[in-house]
């Protein structure tokens, strides 16, 4: 279970020295407790404690790491059941299947796919993170040559099936620290040396809960902790679903270690069909699990994952918001409106939606609240005149339009005279309280 700061505080030397960049050591303590800073920062406290301070503070589900780099993919690390408790730490990662048994121009199609379906939302980059690469046929020569030809497009998690493919296997792609799969109960003890030799984590195939603390038990036994459940590919999604739930509960509630790892399912082994196969993966996502394997990917169901991904996964402490900057909806010139709003994310679609829906093409300006809706903003004395007056005029909107008018949310038309002060030369105009009345007042619009 994690230490809170007081438990934390009783082991650091308590001289305020403050050269763990933070002023006092109660403050350190309460910020490791929070996961703001590491143990390590402090100077003074012997290796042992700090040993010991780490692995009490270690969240009940291990966060295991694969791949190098940017590449690198990161699962598990949580500690609460709902994230209204803290927060989830590691999104779910999601993979791509790769298998030697398709032919090469599926696989190429599918690789094309993985580089292409790339996004942007609220601010935040859309992708998938690595290839599932699994020697279906037994082939050796066509397992070798896949690995090689994705190994640096991406993160791999790499099922061979055989401990021999394995070793071969990670002769090409072991500096690239992939996730190594396939480990049977029988064969567990070669896999874990493998896994050692390269530093990567295994994911060990667990069918049940009990052969799951059995398997965990072994590999605690050999000194190796890396570990993932691999929930196995001929089951259901109910029996995913249950597999991910129960380990989660025993590990956070319980408190039980050696169920305390990240899981990987498959919604391609439980759907043949595409649709399906996306519902269920965001089934499983919503409820613990670490990493996922698709089939293959399109745009229609990729897209709707991964941003019901970014919704359950973002800080619900922090409001997702926009970058402070100026949006060009449609082919926006000289001569085209200039709408100012909040950067709170919800605000920023729903207006940009109603711009475009007006057919109006306008330049969209988004100022930083803090996340904060636009009355919400006003309220707190970030959405003012005077602050409003200050990002218009260093924008660098006024090198973009040849008028000087500025529509601003209705809701903060008591802000419209200070600002015209504030902001020479330029006419405000206030626009509609609701969204919705956008596309008819915009189409109005005369420069």
């Amino acid at each position: 279970m994690a230490l809170t700061g007081i438990e934390i505080f009783k082991y650091l030397p308590k001289t305020n020295c403050a050269e763990c960049g933070i002023a006092t050591c109660l403050a350190f303590a309460m910020n490791v407790a929070a996961a703001k800073t590491g143990i390590d920062k402090c100077p003074y406290i012997s290796d042992q404690i700090k040993e010991t301070l780490v692995e009490s503070s270690a969240p009940p589900v291990r966060q295991i790491l694969f791949g190098t780099g940017s590449q690198e993919v990161k699962l598990g690390g949580e500690s609460v059941l709902f994230r209204h408790e803290r927060r989830f730490e590691n999104q779910t990662a999601i993979g791509l299947l790769l298998t030697t048994g398709a032919a090469c121009q599926v696989n190429d199609d599918k690789v094309a796919s993985f580089k292409e379906l790339r996004y942007e939302r609220a601010g935040h980059k859309l992708a998938a993170d690595f290839f599932f690469v699994e020697n279906d046929n037994n082939s050796s020569k066509d397992f070798l040559n896949l690995l090689m030809k994705v190994k640096d497009i991406a993160a791999l998690a790499v099922c061979a099936y055989s401990l021999q493919d394995a070793k071969q296997a990670m002769t090409v792609v072991g500096q690239c620290k992939p996730l190594l799969c396939g480990a049977l109960e029988e064969d567990l003890e070669g896999y874990i040396a493998l896994a050692k030799q390269y530093g990567c984590p295994l994911a060990i195939v667990a069918l049940s809960l009990p052969q799951a603390r059995a398997m965990t038990q072994k590999a605690l036994s050999l000194g190796f902790k890396d570990l993932v459940f691999s929930v196995g590919t001929g089951g259901s999604v109910a029996a995913g679903l249950e597999f991910s739930v129960e380990t989660r509960n025993a590990a956070v509630k319980d408190k039980d270690k050696l169920l305390g790892f990240p899981t990987l399912l498959y919604p391609c082994a439980f759907n043949k069909d595409l649709p399906g196969q996306f519902l269920n993966a965001s089934i499983l996502m919503a409820k613990y699990a670490s990493a996922l394997v698709m089939s293959e990917f399109k745009g229609q169901f990729l897209y709707p994952l991964l941003t019901a991904r970014l919704n359950i996964f973002t800080d619900p402490q922090r409001p997702l918001t926009m970058p402070q900057s100026i949006y060009t909806i449609g082919k926006a010139d000289e001569n085209s409106p200039v709408v100012l709003s909040c950067n709170f994310a919800l605000t920023y679609f729903i207006v940009s939606a109603e711009i475009e829906n007006s057919m109006v093409p306008a330049h969209f300006i988004i100022k930083d609240t803090e996340g904060l809706s636009v009355l919400t903003a006003w309220a707190a004395g970030k959405f003012s005149a005077d602050s409003i007056a200050a990002y218009v005029k260093k924008s660098g909107i006024a090198d973009k339009v040849t008028h000087r008018k500025l529509i601003i949310p209705g809701y903060v038309s008591i802000e419209s005279a200070a600002l015209e002060e504030e902001l020479p030369g330029w006419q405000v105009i206030v626009g509609p309280q609701d969204a919705a009345a956008l596309p008819a007042f915009l189409k109005q619009w005369s420069c």
